[in-house]
Parts: C-alpha cells; sequence; structure tokens
C-alpha cells in the first residue's frame, strides 16, 4: 500500500482534520465480500472509545466555559480516537483491503490522519456547540446517505471486476474527510466549522 502524508490544500485553515486515502485500482474480492463479518471487532471497539471520547466532550466543554483553553491531555485522548475511527471506517466502506490495526497506529492502512491541537478556544461556539452543529450534521446525514449507495455499488463492483473505479473512491474519500472534520467539530476539538472538499 503506497504511503499517504497528510496535506494541506491551499487555503485549508490551521486546525481542522486532514485526511487523505493512497488509491489502489485492484481489491481484493474475498475481503470485500466478508468485510462486514470481518469489521465486527472493530465496530465494538470504536462504539466504546467513542462513548469515551463524548464524554471527554463534556468534560472539555466544562474546561473551555471557565478557562477559554482546551485540555491538551482530553484533545489527544480524543484525536487517537478519532484517527482510529476513520481507518476503521475507510476500511469499513471498502476504501483499502489490508485489516486496519487496533489502537493508534495506522499500520499499512494507506489512511493518513491529522488534526493540530490548538490551546485557544471560543467560549461562545463551544458553550452553543450543539446548536452551532446542526447544519453540519444534517449535511453529514444526507452525504451518508448517498455514501451508503456508493458503498453499496463498490462493494458490486470490486466482487465483479476486482477494481474500485475512482470516481466513487473519491466521494468516499471527500464524505469522510468531512465527517471526519464534522466528529471533531462535535467533540469541541477544534473551532473550525467543517467544510465538504
Amino acid at each position: 500500500m503506497p504511503a499517504v502524508v497528510p496535506t494541506r490544500t491551499s487555503g485549508a485553515a490551521r486546525y481542522e482534520v486532514i485526511y487523505d486515502v493512497a488509491y489502489v485500482e485492484s481489491r481484493n474480492r474475498l475481503t470485500t465480500l466478508i468485510r462486514m463479518i470481518m469489521m465486527i471487532p472493530h465496530a465494538f471497539v470504536v462504539y466504546v472509545w467513542g462513548a469515551f471520547a463524548q464524554a471527554l466532550a463534556l468534560v472539555q466543554w466544562v474546561i473551555i466555559l471557565f478557562t477559554g483553553k482546551r485540555n491538551e491531555e482530553l484533545f489527544k485522548l480524543q484525536n487517537d480516537y478519532l484517527g482510529y475511527s476513520t481507518r476503521v471506517s475507510s476500511y469499513a466502506e471498502l476504501m483499502y483491503d489490508e485489516y486496519p490495526p487496533f489502537g493508534r497506529d495506522p499500520g499499512a492502512t494507506g489512511v493518513a490522519y491529522s488534526l493540530d491541537y490548538s490551546a485557544d478556544a471560543n467560549r461562545l461556539t463551544n458553550a452553543l456547540r450543539l446548536i452551532w452543529a446542526i447544519p453540519a450534521m444534517i449535511v453529514a446525514s444526507v452525504l451518508g446517505f448517498a455514501g451508503f449507495f456508493v458503498i453499496v455499488a463498490s462493494w458490486f463492483v470490486i466482487l465483479i471486476i476486482g477494481k474500485q473505479p475512482r470516481g466513487l473512491f473519491d466521494f468516499l474519500v471527500k464524505f469522510n474527510r468531512y465527517y471526519a472534520r464534522a466528529n471533531s467539530y462535535l467533540l469541541l476539538m477544534t473551532d473550525t466549522y467543517p467544510k465538504y472538499e
């Protein structure tokens, strides 16, 4: 799997999720066929770790309201979760074939994820984060609905021809990038509003 180095697009905000996946056209039919079965252990870990990350967001919310600063240790724990969950979702969505390792190590997945820490936090936007995030959650839901059909189409195409079309792959990369940005915003890891690109 080719390595992917996270790069910032021109004009990209400093404190937003950078996410990319190395494109490989030829795909493994067998692992694609049984992908959802292979995902079961990871789904459990993502669920438990995600609940913990949400609890940390509540603690972070209180800290930000009182101090106007993010706690770096809480951010790091959440950031480890978000990096892992993006690799797992990318695997579940048929974007690469290597089984992802559990935890922080990206392994040979070809997934690049990064988010810079910013101590400064806007008290107002963090206090009202659930309200500010409603449009982003709506966009993520619409993209997720479309993404489901793209994943199903990818599954059939990979099983039939053993390759994933670049157009389907590119849509899933953009969807996952937006979803990771929306999650980082909801988890109070950044004040940068998520954008689709």
